[in-house]
């Protein structure tokens, strides 16, 4: 009798089942996850940012194609007759798509006053997109002064 329990004890059944809880506890984690940051990738338009001093442009380069922004929300394009003339949205794709089909590497730039409203800023680098353009910068002031502005 001491025989047959000393084998009953020294035979161990193997575990061939796998604990799938913790998988599905990380698998819940991840899903929750990309749940929340999927919406945050579709939002917003693609700027390239520059670094803190921001450097200038390139002498070489073409004559960039700049598109200025009142503090009254109206439109300015260095391009065409009148340049100190307000524009309107249509004429805004016209003008800069006729400069981009001539040139595409011409560079772009949105140069706006600091108390627009942003809506009316992000209106004009759409309004370029549907020009042509594929890279839009943001002029920048980087000593504080005034000189450049439209008013």
């Amino acid at each position: 009798m001491n025989n047959t329990m000393s084998r009953s004890k020294g035979k161990r059944r193997l575990m061939s089942d796998i604990n799938v809880v913790p998988y599905i506890d990380v698998m819940l984690v991840l899903l929750i996850i990309f749940m929340i940051t999927a919406p945050l990738l579709t939002q917003g338009i693609s700027v390239d940012l520059p670094n803190a001093p921001a450097s200038q442009l390139d002498p070489g380069q073409n004559e960039p194609l700049v598109l200025s922004v009142d503090r009254d929300g109206k439109y300015y394009l260095n391009v065409g007759d009148d340049e100190d003339m307000p524009i309107d949205d249509a004429t805004v794709v016209e003008r800069a798509s006729a400069v981009l089909r001539r040139n595409a590497q011409t560079p772009v730039l949105v140069q706006a006053d600091e108390t627009v409203p942003y809506g009316r800023v992000v209106t004009g680098a759409v309004l370029l997109q549907q020009a042509g353009a594929a890279k839009i910068g943001f002029q920048t002031d980087p000593g504080g002064n005034e000189r450049d502005r439209r008013r």
